[in-house]
């Protein structure tokens, strides 16, 4: 099927067109333009042109086209999933899970368009504000960059897309090339909703091409990406003064605290681990375990890996399907096999079928090796000793990357330490570090990123504080 690009609310496409390919078994699915220069300037011309009417539309009109978006993606839900499912090689029960959520993305973002808001300010509170009258306001801060990755390709869409729309922005949206599909049906719900043209643009091609040309445009306000650090690092050494918000890395880590139930954690972490072939992210990746309960937990962790099935992600039974692409499958088993040379021991997994990389548990590993230090961005995942409880969280804590982590425990002691010790974005206590509520601020801190999604958080940062000082007094 051929698909297009948006731009000023007209499909549309000159440039060679981008196979998109089922990643379990190679088959094109679609083919979508590649954007040409010609066609980036066009977008960032029609949502330079749409500005006005988003600012000057009534907050309750964007809600209604919003939450009428949320309907129709709620219609849509088979149609989005099995693309979902098809492109990004997600197993369909993730997927379905996946479309829901951007359904409630869209319906959080139409509640806070009618919220956003500022206050007044007390400027008699100092002798030279005496006679004045302050209050401050948000304003949108104008054309929004929106570069998204392969892993989510709907609801991570939908978490740039949603609250630029919701704070009055206007966008170009660069979806990831391996995974386009779901992002042009998203558009064309945002169309059939009544968004004005213009106000969303959607164009294709690579990331150092197409997405260098939104990052430096001076006629784009905001950036916001979501991906690798080195192409965050890029961003930042070229984008100029605008704003920018960047979602990350993570080498995702758990702690196991002896009293914590190691059946239901050794669930919860397989899953967290492997879902998506752990191209999450906040995928589980290091665990840390209490010596006194790491056999008998590392023996359930194995089980409940090997229980995962594995194939097709359009069969209804599969839970872990293909990586993104081969090229993927041939880094992680790299990886695998360098930490294996270097003394780590595999104890399930570590096979692959084409672009299959079977779910892989790791012990004996060092806080070195690759597979410990770096993201693996693959259905890799270790579990490491500790002495104790304070030595698992400085374990968790050392690393280069903070976006959120998991932390197993009853005690309200050990709760609160986790909390005080752990630099991460997000402590997600008696769950894996994959928890993510779509309305909650969601970040990293260290080399994770900057800023923070979540609805309500993105819309402050796609908005820029208006200050209002009126003279009363002669």
């Amino acid at each position: 099927m051929e698909y297009k690009l948006l731009i000023d609310g007209q499909w549309t496409g000159k440039g060679s067109l981008l196979e998109v390919k089922n990643k379990y078994n190679g088959q094109t699915i679609g083919v979508l333009p590649i954007a040409t220069n010609e066609e980036v300037n066009q977008a960032i011309d029609a949502a330079e042109r749409a500005e006005d009417v988003m600012a000057e539309m009534p907050a309750h009109k964007r809600a209604e086209i919003l939450l009428r978006t949320a309907q129709l993606i709620r219609e849509r839900t088979e149609d989005f999933a099995k693309t979902i499912a098809a492109e990004a090689g997600k197993a369909m029960k993730f997927a379905r899970a996946e479309v829901d959520r951007a359904a409630i993305t869209f319906t959080i973002a139409a509640e806070e368009a009618k919220r956003l808001h500022g206050e007044t300010i007390p400027l008699d509170a100092i002798s030279s504000g005496e006679g004045y009258f302050g209050f401050w306001t948000r304003r949108p801060v104008g054309v929004i960059a929106a570069i998204s990755p392969f892993n989510f390709p709907l609801n991570l869409v939908a978490h740039k897309v949603a609250p630029a729309l919701a704070s009055g922005n206007t966008l170009v949206l660069k979806p990831a090339e391996k995974t386009p599909l779901a992002a042009v049906k998203l558009c064309q719900a945002l169309m059939d909703a009544g968004l004005p043209a213009g106000a969303v643009n959607l164009v294709n091609g690579a990331g150092s091409v197409v997405g260098e040309m939104l990052v430096v445009d001076e006629r784009v306000d905001k950036i916001t990406f979501t991906g690798s650090p080195v192409v965050g690092k890029r961003i930042l050494s070229v984008a100029g003064i605008k704003k920018v918000t960047l979602e990350l890395g993570n080498t995702s880590p758990v702690v196991v605290a002896p009293d914590a139930d190691l059946d239901f954690v050794a669930k919860r972490c397989a899953l967290g681990a492997f879902y998506n072939s752990g191209q999450v992210c906040i995928s589980v990746q290091r665990i840390y375990s209490e010596k006194k309960v790491y056999e008998p937990f590392t023996e359930k962790f194995v089980k409940a890996t090997e229980s995962m099935v594995v194939g097709d992600p359009l069969d209804e039974r599969v839970d872990v399907g293909p990586m993104i692409d081969v090229k993927e499958v041939d880094r992680i088993e790299s990886w695998v096999n360098e930490a294996q040379g270097a003394g780590a021991k595999i104890l399930t997994g570590a096979k692959r079928d084409g672009a299959v990389y079977y779910p892989t548990v790791l012990t004996n590993v060092e806080a070195d090796m690759k597979v410990v230090a770096e993201e693996t961005f693959a259905p890799v995942a270790s579990v490491i000793s500790s002495d104790d409880f304070e030595s698992a969280l400085q374990q968790a804590n050392d690393s280069k990357f903070g976006l959120q982590v998991g932390v197993f425990t009853n005690d309200i002691n050990r709760m609160l330490r986790a909390v005080k010790k752990l630099n991460f974005g997000g402590v997600i206590v008696n769950d894996a570090p994959n928890f993510r509520a779509d309305h909650m601020p969601y970040g990293g801190n260290r080399q994770s990123g900057l800023g923070r999604e979540g609805v309500k958080f993105a819309m402050e940062d796609m908005t820029n504080i208006q200050m209002v000082a009126i003279r009363t007094g002669s």
